[in-house]
């Protein structure tokens, strides 16, 4: 069944041409990828397909009675809402209907009411509509969701003390507890953490409905989907595949295109040599030969007919980076003992050791709020070492990229900020702006009026003038395109230097890193390999620790493992269960924590 139909829709916004003549069918169960370079016209694709934008050209067609579900920004929740309020609401008609029930109750407490029996029969019926939709499930279908999304701890907050982030996280909750016909997601995963990203595509992949998705996350697009529609200068193509077939795929597409056109372009030139030439003949003769010239007009003919191919572009204009070190660092870049660290009474981690050698391929991953950024503001000696000890290599020349770049800037123009670290002409710069993709008026454009991706873009382009042997990157591929994204792979692939990263990009960092330090639970496990040999090396260590028992009662460290293995494992049924089961599983874990609390302070 058809969900969705874009017809043959143009639009053209603030001047400029988005799209013309595309057209798109959503079907019932499809799980579509979006991609396509930043400004391809992803995002008002999707506004078109909701109805948040009309077209200038076409018509956009919905199934009749079409649920829809869209994130289009932080949702507007009255102030005296706490979380759990605001995700009860998605179950309105579920609310009314409860409300209903409680009516017909109070009704049914007198027993002389003359239509006591069918008042009985009513509410019979509508208690038994109210369990069929899921009228007392609603509290598990709460919990389930803000387990797997980690936001349960937000649910007794007031909506309005939250952050951009956990309110777009609140937002997206909301979302799947409508369970729309029709899901609409536009970078789901940009405030989540990597637990929440897997959970959210192991929902969504099982999810009844249709689901349309914009996403640079490309190991959540070869997790979830199963077509890939891509949107590039203008036209749509679709690929009935997952997206890392897509990019081989389209690849061969590629090639055959340019070979055909290659091919014709050779036919092309064949006939008007033809045509040259038999006009020559022609006229050469004595009269002139009216065949050869006929033959000569009529060759003419089925050339102007001919449906021309255009020259595929082979390589569209990327990012150029370019990032080299001159001078290498000591063999030990940083030596971290017994780190300890937290705010407000609360331990960030505990007894954390590390050590990071030069050319280290370091990936840190671990929750939102576990302390991976604290710890590279370690690294950084952006903040003070509470207790432990952390030695930094010699000869270290950093170059460091945070998750907002030029947050503090307003009024600067982009020249001017390359400027402040980079020694060089103003011609030079916007040559070399250039190869960042900021073009002409681009380079003076203000701080304040560009995108993420843009702010991104700037800070590595000042990176790559810098003599740097140690990168320390926190979420570098937030805001960036695939497109961008895979340059800046293949740029730190060629990087001799040491590269410390923390990301959420599970297909980047199984790219580039052989080392993951997975920080839970307030500390940190070392895995040799990347991110799928680190997860599967977890998973047997789990399984490992809760077939063993304990040595000896007193022995601390393998205890804490057991509780700490035990505490993961309910967290995992957590994020699936939607029994009463849930409270007991909840209760259990406090005690966990509670027992795990007691044996860090004995080993303290």
């Amino acid at each position: 069944m058809i969900m969705c139909s874009v017809n043959q829709i143009s639009i053209a916004l603030g001047g400029n041409t988005i799209f013309e003549n595309i057209s798109i069918e959503i079907r019932d169960h499809e799980r579509i990828g979006l991609v396509g370079r930043n400004g391809s016209g992803k995002s008002t694709l999707l506004k078109l397909i909701t109805g948040e934008l009309h077209p200038d050209q076409g018509a956009v067609y919905r199934k009749k009675q079409l649920k829809l579900g869209y994130l289009a920004q932080i949702p507007q929740v009255a102030d005296d809402k706490t979380c759990y309020q605001f995700l009860l609401s998605a179950f309105a008609d579920l609310l009314e209907m409860n409300q209903q029930l409680i009516k017909i109750e109070q009704q049914l407490s007198d027993p002389t009411l003359a239509n006591y029996e069918q008042i009985l029969s009513h509410y019979g019926q509508l208690q038994e509509q109210f369990s069929r939709d899921g009228g007392y499930l609603m509290d598990a279908q709460i919990a389930q969701v803000a387990n797997g999304l980690n936001i349960a701890h937000l649910l007794e907050h007031p909506f309005h003390y939250l952050s951009g982030g956990e309110k777009t996280k609140l937002g997206l909750a909301f979302c799947l507890l409508k369970q729309p016909d029709l899901f609409v997601l536009d970078e789901p995963t940009n405030h989540l953490d990597m637990a929440a990203i897997e959970w959210l595509g192991h929902y969504l992949k099982d999810y009844q409905g249709a689901v349309v998705i914009v996403s640079h996350d490309r190991y959540f697009l070869d997790q979830l989907v199963n077509r890939i529609v891509d949107l590039e200068d203008g036209s749509l193509t679709s690929y009935s595949m997952n997206y890392s077939q897509y990019v081989n795929e389209k690849e061969i597409r590629l090639i055959n295109a340019f070979k055909a056109y290659q091919d014709q372009q050779k036919k092309i030139k064949k006939m008007k040599e033809t045509i040259k030439q038999l006009r020559i003949w022609a006229n050469q003769a004595n009269p002139p030969n009216e065949g050869l010239h006929k033959r000569a007009r009529n060759m003419e003919r089925a050339l102007d007919r001919m449906e021309k191919l255009a020259r595929p572009v082979i390589e569209a204009k990327r990012i150029n980076f370019d990032l080299t070190s001159s001078d290498r660092s000591g063999k030990d870049v940083f030596v971290l003992e017994d780190i300890c660290h937290g705010y407000d009474k609360t331990i960030l981690f505990n007894k954390l050791s590390l050590t990071v050698r030069y050319q280290d391929r370091l990936a840190i991953i671990g929750d939102n709020g576990a302390g991976k950024s604290t710890l590279l503001k370690l690294l950084l000696g952006e903040i003070d070492l509470q207790v432990g000890q952390l030695k930094r290599g010699s000869q270290l020349k950093i170059g460091y990229l945070n998750q907002q770049p030029f947050a503090s800037y307003a009024n600067e123009r982009v020249i001017d900020v390359l400027r402040e670290e980079v020694v060089i002409t103003e011609g030079e710069a916007r040559h070399f702006l250039a190869q960042f993709l900021f073009y002409g008026y681009d380079v003076f454009k203000q701080i304040k009026q560009l995108s993420g991706g843009e702010r991104m873009r700037l800070r590595l382009a000042q990176l790559m003038k810098q003599d740097i042997n140690l990168l320390i990157l926190d979420e570098p591929t937030n805001h960036l395109d695939i497109d961008s994204i895979e340059v800046l792979e293949d740029t730190l692939e060629q990087f001799n230097g040491t590269i410390i990263a923390v990301s959420h990009d599970r297909y980047f960092i199984n790219k580039l890193f052989n080392r993951i330090a997975w920080i839970e639970h307030k500390r940190l496990r070392h895995y040799l390999g990347n991110y799928d040999n680190a997860k599967e090396k977890r998973f047997q260590l789990l399984q490992q620790l809760q077939t063993e028992k304990p040595v000896k009662q007193h022995n601390n460290t393998v205890h804490l493992e057991t509780l700490e293995a035990e505490i993961i494992t309910i967290e995992q049924k957590l994020a699936h269960t939607t029994s009463s089961k849930r409270k007991q599983l909840l209760s259990r874990k406090q005690q966990l924590e509670t027992a795990w609390e007691k044996y860090v302070d004995l080993t303290d």
